[in-house]
């Protein structure tokens, strides 16, 4: 059974940081892809960022501000989040999905699996 545990969420203030983790467990995803999606309350869930293989891709607004990682085991990513806005609470998802095909990577029903989340919260 795979599943995707994420950490480090919380409350932070404006300009501050945060780092949250996201371990797979029940295989690797070394052929597919890992992502950050997040989800503030009334809006969509949006795509953050992915890795796929040694490539990492970013949505337009992370603008510099985060940074995600791939951890030694391949079944481990990280989201670096500096300088942090209000508008960046949300609750922050990790996915991951088996194969990688030409086109978009930020669609998340194309994501097979999904964490329960973890909240972030931006205060000013």
């Amino acid at each position: 059974q795979v599943q995707l545990v994420e950490s480090g969420g919380g409350l932070v203030q404006v300009g501050g940081s945060l780092r949250l983790s996201c371990a797979a467990s029940g295989r690797t995803f070394s052929s597919g892809a890992m992502a950050w999606f997040r989800q503030a309350a009334g809006l969509e869930r949006a795509f953050v960022g992915a890795v796929i293989g040694r490539n990492i891709y970013y949505a337009v607004f992370t603008r510099g501000r985060f940074t995600i990682a791939r951890g030694d085991a391949d079944n481990t990513i990280f989201l670096q989040m500096d300088s942090l806005k209000p508008e960046d609470t949300a609750v922050y998802y990790c996915a991951a999905r088996n194969s990688v095909g030409a086109g978009y990577v930020g669609r998340a029903y194309d994501y097979d699996y999904w964490g329960q989340g973890t909240q972030v919260t931006v205060s000013s």
